[in-house]
């Protein structure tokens, strides 16, 4: 297992992190807690000794689960991180409370990595407003959280603001190959190191979706390198950059688990040749769309609370990863923001940079997910 120093802290984590949301489930829903022991056994004796949970992963399972499957192991074996959902608390008083409780359903007296949770700016001005910050200055001086950071999901602005606001020892941002642009993306990457602040990478096979490559781009991918699999060139690509120590994987099987320990025993970085290709990988799957949306919101807000934005990345990445599935889900999910609400006002075209045909794009959208 390849593991990475961090030498702002006293912390050599292996590089390869597990992400406790998305475990195999039983009959009912809930974790399928004895195929979870094996996988996360399978892991942590090859040598995986960042685990990474948070208090709403599987419905609020996921720490407990976590918790006590843990005991198995020497506490000085393994780095646990947990994260502060913002987002539940109102009063000072809630975020000790939060804590407590965290410390509690873990069973543990200090937790290793502590992150506040999914920060953008709405988050962040009530962390200020709360006075998160020396409260858990407060809990690391008494020795319960050994390394404080943040997760983040906005945009690169936000993130900047955050990361200089306080002496961070580590942040997590979502990265990947394609998303290079998109949030803190590779700006926020550049940052982070010139402040020399360690990170931990989410979602670097966004989501999954950067397994289901059309079969020409994975064709490319086998042929420069028939031994790696389809997954392991999106972690490779992520691992490669070096001021990422952890890339986070939310396994849901074994056979992910044993296919994520070969990429990372014995990591080796990719090379030019290999990146130009995924490089080209990405360049080709940007030009895979049904629009040219930008997602630069310009066109909002719509009179009728259409997230168009929102709809028509759903839309091209249905188109990009062959995933039609994922995509229906997430557009259900969208609720009363789908395009099936546009009343064709003509409203959003007026500002569109970039003078897509709006109205008539979501009247496709809307048709493409009701015939699914």
């Amino acid at each position: 297992m390849e593991y990475k120093h961090m030498k702002t802290m006293d912390a050599k984590p292996s590089l390869l992190g597990f992400g406790c949301m998305r475990f195999p489930l039983d009959e009912d829903g809930n974790i399928d807690e004895a195929t979870a022991e094996q996988m996360l056994d399978k892991a942590i004796n090859e040598g995986v000794n960042y685990i990474d949970t948070a208090y709403p992963y599987h419905n609020g399972q996921s720490e407990l689960f976590v918790g006590k499957m843990l005991k198995k192991y020497p506490r000085n074996q393994l780095y646990l991180a947990t994260k502060l959902p913002i987002w539940l608390l109102n009063t000072k008083e809630d975020v000790k409370a939060m804590f407590e409780k965290q410390l509690e359903r873990l069973d543990v007296e200090m937790i290793d990595f502590y992150l506040i949770h999914a920060l953008d700016k709405e988050k962040w001005q009530k962390v200020i407003d709360l006075e998160v910050l020396p409260f858990l200055e407060s809990m690391k001086q008494a020795g319960k959280i050994r390394y404080l950071g943040f997760s983040f999901h906005d945009e690169f602005d936000t993130f900047q603001n955050i990361l200089l606001y306080h002496d961070w020892d580590f942040c997590q941002i979502q990265l990947n190959y394609m998303d290079t642009q998109i949030q803190a993306g590779m700006k926020g990457y550049h940052l982070a190191n010139k402040l020399d602040i360690p990170i931990v990478v989410m979602e670097p096979i966004k989501g999954g979706r950067l397994v289901n490559l059309p079969d020409d781009l994975k064709a490319r991918l086998i042929d420069c390198d028939p031994s790696r699999s389809i997954a392991s060139w999106a972690l490779a690509w992520v691992a490669s950059l070096p001021n990422v120590k952890v890339v986070l994987s939310g396994m849901s099987t074994m056979k992910q688990v044993i296919d994520n320990l070969k990429t990372f025993s014995r990591f080796i970085p990719l090379n030019e040749e290999e990146l130009r290709l995924i490089d080209e990988i990405a360049a080709d799957l940007h030009t895979r769309v049904n629009n040219g949306c930008t997602g630069c919101g310009y066109c909002m807000p719509c009179p009728f609370g259409v997230d168009i934005p929102a709809n028509f990345k759903l839309w091209n990445e249905s188109v990009m990863y062959q995933d039609d599935q994922k995509s229906l889900i997430q557009y259900v999910e969208l609720g009363s923001k789908q395009a099936k609400f546009c009343q064709q006002c003509g409203k959003c075209e007026k500002e569109c940079p970039q003078h897509l045909s709006i109205r008539q794009d979501l009247a496709a959208v809307a048709k493409s997910y009701n015939q699914r």
